[in-house]
């Protein structure tokens, strides 16, 4: 693949990155809707991260707790894909990192937090459902490893969640619009792990495309817009993007 990196990817300057949890298999987080994702080997399982179930079902709120700490047991580090979006900070040519991931391994790996779009929160707090206090979700797994299965706010004794965006739950509308506005500002415009099939996150494609973006989309299966894509790499993401976003 190293002589199919075309001359406008390597000259580009204004780069933005979607990443979704493709990026992410190879440090051993699994996907969600690949061939052996989370929710397509365990369909009930999506129920631990909807809203309605959360709030509704105690014994989804305990069954999520349980999740979120074999979770958080194991060492995840990152791997060359995320590296190689820290790289391309550092190269300057970094325009904006936007993830669909929870896992924070783009700013372990030495992304900017300030540079990294999290469009679905962060899984390492926790936030109240009622009063919007925020804690540490190591905090909150240490009340679950004393024995509260389902530990509640110990401010307001409201509902904890992690401070992820379950399905049901709006989005931040600020970091929504800086996504755009740096869609719509880049010259290139790459698509890493993602399916592009949850929106409004998936639509930033077409937004960078319709102001002369170039599209890359990086991706094990087929997505809604190869057809839009100038080009489509579906080789390792660990293994394509550091040769790829090489410095000129």
């Amino acid at each position: 693949m190293t002589d199919a990196v075309p001359d406008w990817l390597t000259a580009a300057r204004r780069i933005c990155v979607l990443s979704g949890a493709g990026i992410s298999t190879d440090s051993g987080i699994p996907d969600y809707r690949g061939p052996n994702g989370v929710w397509t080997r365990d369909p009930d399982a999506e129920k631990l991260v909807t809203l309605s179930y959360y709030l509704a079902d105690p014994d989804i709120r305990r069954r999520a707790w349980l999740m979120r700490r074999d979770l958080q047991a194991g060492e995840v580090v990152p791997n060359a894909g995320h590296r190689a979006l820290a790289d391309l900070e550092r190269q300057g040519r970094l325009l904006a990192l936007v993830t669909q991931n929870v896992d924070g391994l783009h700013q372990a790996a030495g992304s900017t937090p300030d540079r990294v779009l999290e469009i679905h929160g962060t899984v390492h707090e926790v936030e109240c459902l009622s009063c919007r206090d925020r804690t540490t979700m190591r905090s909150a797994l240490a009340r679950v490893d004393a024995g509260e299965r389902d530990p509640a706010c110990l401010v307001c004794g409201g509902i904890l969640k992690s401070a992820t965006v379950s399905f049901g739950q709006e989005l931040d509308e600020r970091v929504v619009a800086a996504a755009a506005t740096a869609a719509a500002d880049c010259d290139v415009f790459m698509a890493v792990g993602t399916s592009l099939q949850v929106w409004p996150v998936a639509g930033l494609t077409e937004i960078a495309a319709a102001h002369g973006a170039r599209v890359v989309i990086v991706n094990a299966e087929a997505t809604p817009f190869d057809d839009l894509a100038d080009l489509v790499v579906r080789e390792s993401i660990s293994t394509a993007l550091p040769v790829l976003l090489a410095g000129s």
